[in-house]
């Protein structure tokens, strides 16, 4: 079968497939590392796959549909999200008109939302791929008959037709992601060297924090390890394939996870000597084990992406992030600084109970750590999740339609509001928190000395201009809602979608 997977545009630097569906602060751009998975899965099952990434490249709708035309495919497949929903399906619709394709959705949004997802593409959407979707791709592209395929939604005349679910897949069978169909080029990120690629050393997450979508929704509560071999062995594979990458990221979740298995990892790349060749980066907790943080230096892990979150306990067990502390975090930012990791800061506004005094607390716990980067959001709120649900029984979610769930300039918004503590407050002190980071003296030294190369220096500049970018964006904004008052977000929407 010909398969076209598109990953769409929607807006310049709308960044698709990371945790938060935006134009990120940092003007980052995020692989489509499971998508590939996916695509190479069909590949190896015989299957003409072509892969357009329509959003790290900023292509428009009608370059999207003008190679549609030319691949001609007969099922299309789209990694939808929640603020492009509409758009996706709108693309959807002008490549399955002059193609007479099938179209596929897959992704967070639909798999919480496939009732709604078919009421409003109006036929456009023929199948829903729920939770984790390689194998039930598959079997849709080799002509298994819908009511037979597991995990996938469906519409038999107006009634939508949920299959039960597919069993979580052995992450071992897996392939390597196809990195052949796109370029790392086109994945700029100034806290990584430059290009990169991700590395998913595993699925699903152990732990049960309330905001975090993909163990909700795709890939589950139980860590799923590859084998160590299979890891490393992906490490020469990506080597060989693009000699000029710099770094890996492992986008596993939390890579620590299982103590033994990054052990495992971390000795196997020593034994082979490709700590001398490439460095690594990986996201952590705060609550790993940090015996293990002396063997991740040895096998030259370089920065570590770290999950702070809150700067109170009592925000952190809000949100059900369990087994951290505000005082294990400066255990860990300690050791891991004295150790000479890179440490990027992952903080939020807006737990449940957020008060001005707690968000401030958030702001002087990232401040007090030796801290490189960071990065500040309002809580991330997406269906399906506790603490959507949560939100939406108490009357603290904001958006009534899914297009706003970002500003009209695609950029992040605050979703949630609390009688104590407003949506404009959260972003106000979003944007303090950034700017006591980073223009104090003693952090920008901090950059300027870590500086150690060309590459540096550009990724340094890079961020720079990304966070010039962001602010003088949010200052034009404001200058256009205070020159058009009657102007919002809600004349951006038309229909409104039945679950809100």
């Amino acid at each position: 079968m010909k398969i076209l997977i598109l990953n769409p545009s929607y807006g310049d630097n709308f960044v698709r497939v990371a945790r938060w569906a935006a134009k990120s602060r940092g003007r980052v751009q995020r692989h489509p590392d499971y998508l590939l998975v996916a695509a190479q899965v069909l590949i190896n099952a015989g299957h003409d796959v072509s892969f357009v990434e329509a959003a790290a490249r900023n292509f428009t709708p009608e370059q999207s549909l003008a190679l549609a035309k030319d691949f001609k495919p007969q099922l299309l497949v789209i990694h939808a999200t929640t603020p492009s929903i509409y758009e996706d399906i709108a693309q959807a619709k002008a490549i399955k008109e002059q193609t007479n394709c099938k179209v596929a959705f897959l992704g967070q949004h639909v798999t919480a939302e496939a009732e709604n997802t078919f009421e409003i593409s109006r036929g456009t959407v023929d199948y829903i791929l729920r939770r984790e979707y390689d194998y039930t791709l598959r079997d849709l592209a080799s002509g298994i008959k819908p009511p037979e395929i597991l995990g996938l939604s469906w519409r038999d005349g107006s009634k939508t037709i949920n299959n039960p679910p597919r069993p979580d897949i052995d992450v071992n069978e897996l392939p390597f992601p196809a990195w052949q169909l796109i370029k790392p080029e086109w994945y700029p990120d100034a806290g990584k060297k430059f290009p990169f690629l991700t590395l998913l050393s595993g699925r699903g997450c152990n732990n049960g924090c309330s905001f975090c979508r993909d163990p909700q929704l795709l890939y589950g509560h139980r860590a799923r390890s590859r084998d160590a071999k299979l890891v490393v062995d992906e490490i020469e594979y990506d080597l060989k394939l693009y000699p000029q990458i710099r770094e890996i990221m492992f986008e596993t979740d939390t890579f620590t996870a299982d103590k033994n298995h990054a052990v495992a990892v971390c000795e196997e790349i020593i034994r082979r000597g490709i700590h001398k060749k490439i460095c690594w980066s990986c996201n952590m907790r705060i609550n790993a084990d940090l015996e293990l943080l002396p063997l991740m230096k040895k096998a030259n892990c370089r920065m570590l992406m770290t999950g702070f979150e809150f700067g109170t306990d009592e925000a952190l067990r809000a949100v059900r992030k369990g087994g951290v502390s505000v005082e294990m975090a400066r255990r860990y930012a300690k050791y891991a600084h004295e150790l000479g990791f890179t440490i990027h800061g992952c903080f939020m506004i807006g737990a449940p109970g957020e008060t001005k005094e707690s968000a401030r607390a958030t702001i002087d716990l990232a401040k007090s750590l030796p801290l490189d980067t960071i990065q500040i959001t309002g809580i991330a709120t997406y269906p399906g999740t506790i603490l959507y649900q949560w939100a939406k029984e108490n009357g603290y979610l904001i958006p009534k339609d899914w297009r706003e769930w970002l500003t009209p300039q695609k950029e992040q918004r605050t979703l949630l509001s609390y009688p104590q503590l407003t949506s404009e407050e959260i972003d106000a002190l979003i944007d303090i928190g950034l700017k006591e980071f980073y223009l104090r003296p003693a952090q920008m030294w901090r950059m300027l000395i870590s500086i150690r190369s060309i590459g540096d220096l550009l990724r340094k500049l890079y961020g720079l201009g990304a966070f010039i970018d962001y602010f003088l964006k949010k200052i034009g904004a404001r200058i256009k809602k205070s020159s058009n008052p009657t102007a919002d977000i809600d004349t951006l929407t038309q229909d409104k979608p039945a679950s809100l």
